[in-house]
């Protein structure tokens, strides 16, 4: 038995590794900037966008039957980004499993005064308490269970299951959602042109079909899908080296749109727009085209150096090597920070598994662009400067390689 088999709950199969090529800048950025520049692009079809949007929204309430009141984006917001092993629709992509797993779990936080935010990764094989919840659709309810790992919540009632888990655990309040699938991956990534990513020696990961050279590439369609799914090309072989591998993507990601006028560009974002429409499935608090348009509004200011990527605190689980459980210390500091929408700030040993490199011409370019949206700097304060010790992550503006495993 591989180390990939013990990782795999007993209904998957290692082929079906969900990864997700976008973060939230990529749904409700740039979908909403090209559905708010409709004055600049004749044609652009958005209503046939929004409709495609609205009639894919899926219901979060987990059987509560309210949904969150949409408003301007005047305060603090909090968005769980799903990644789904098997999603439904999806095709080629390794072998048949018997439930859609929620593999990738990404919490967003962006502060109240939209100049910062934390993009929190919880491990798909965090064993952790589960409440009880309604699937949206049947209405069989499922009843709480003590000690699971997190990536089975889906298929206990779907993406509203998911949030009900992690709200759960986390104690944060969690009013909009999107689902990504394998597919969704693909087209995103196509969307954007590529993205440059980088790893210290060259690759050959037959699970998941990765291979790289040494250095930098620039990756789209099913090469981005197998570096993000990669474990045992990457770090120690855990799902933790590739949740660092997905944070070095989504930060490329975003420096890479800024630095290639994708924001400007009509015609790039629509089609980013398009892919996401047909790709992601929001959820119902979510889906109105006036909610994301507020919503990419309100992050038009951000500083790449004040997005912050952080793994969720873990520790070994003394029942199964093969999994995690919460560091609840680690995980108190940083979740008390997150609820009181206070700055969180990495240590110097915070990368792990990958490298730092120098930053090229370009994304120089695009964090100066970043930081210079005309706004007031907020002056420093002792809360700004708090670093949480043991952390693990890095920052959008960070430029990180890979490091192969041995």
């Amino acid at each position: 038995m591989t180390d990939e088999d013990r990782f795999v709950p007993r209904h998957a199969v290692h082929h079906g590794r969900s990864a997700w090529a976008a973060g939230l800048k990529v749904v409700a950025i740039a979908t909403a900037v090209v559905l708010a520049s409709t004055a600049s692009i004749a044609a652009i079809g958005v209503w046939s966008l929004g409709k495609t949007v609205a009639d894919n929204a899926v219901d979060i309430s987990n059987g509560d039957g309210t949904v969150p009141t949409i408003g301007a984006m005047n305060g603090s917001f909090n968005v769980l980004l799903v990644g789904a092993d098997n999603a439904p629709g999806q095709k080629s992509f390794g072998g048949s499993r018997d439930a859609t797993l929620n593999d990738v779990n990404i919490l967003v936080h962006i502060s109240a005064d939209h100049r910062r935010g934390v993009v929190m990764s919880l491990p798909r094989d965090l064993v952790i308490p589960h409440p009880q919840c309604e699937d949206p659709v049947t209405h069989q309810i499922y009843s709480a269970m003590s000690a699971q790992p997190l990536n089975t919540a889906y298929a206990r009632g779907g993406l509203g299951c998911v949030v009900g888990t992690i709200e759960n655990l986390t104690g944060i309040k969690i009013p909009y959602a999107a689902l990504f699938s394998f597919q969704g991956t693909v087209k995103m990534a196509d969307a954007v042109g590529g993205v440059p990513i980088c790893v210290t020696k060259a690759i050959d990961d037959p699970d998941s079909g990765l291979k790289l050279p040494a250095g930098r590439s620039v990756i789209s369609g099913r090469t981005a899908l197998a570096y993000l799914r990669s474990r045992h090309g990457v770090g120690d072989g855990s799902d933790l080296s590739r949740i660092g591998s997905q944070q070095a993507y989504m930060s490329s990601l975003l420096r890479t749109m800024m630095s290639r006028d994708t924001f400007t560009n009509p015609g790039k974002l629509y089609g980013l727009a398009q892919a996401a429409a047909q790709n992601v499935r929001l959820s119902q608090s979510l889906a109105g085209v006036d909610t994301i348009v507020t919503m990419a509004l309100a992050l038009k200011s951000m500083n790449l150096s004040d997005l912050v990527f952080v793994q969720y605190p873990t520790g070994a689980d003394p029942a199964d090597p093969n999994k995690v459980v919460p560091n609840a210390e680690l995980a108190d500091l940083l979740l008390r920070r997150i609820r009181a929408d206070l700055p969180v700030a990495l240590d110097k040993s915070a990368l792990g598994l990958s490298t730092e490199l120098a930053p090229t011409k370009g994304t120089a370019t695009a964090t100066k662009a970043a930081t210079s949206s005309g706004a007031p700097t907020p002056k420093p304060t002792k809360a700004s400067t708090a670093v949480i010790q043991g952390l693990r992550g890095q920052t959008a503006a960070q430029q990180t390689c890979s490091i192969a495993k041995s």
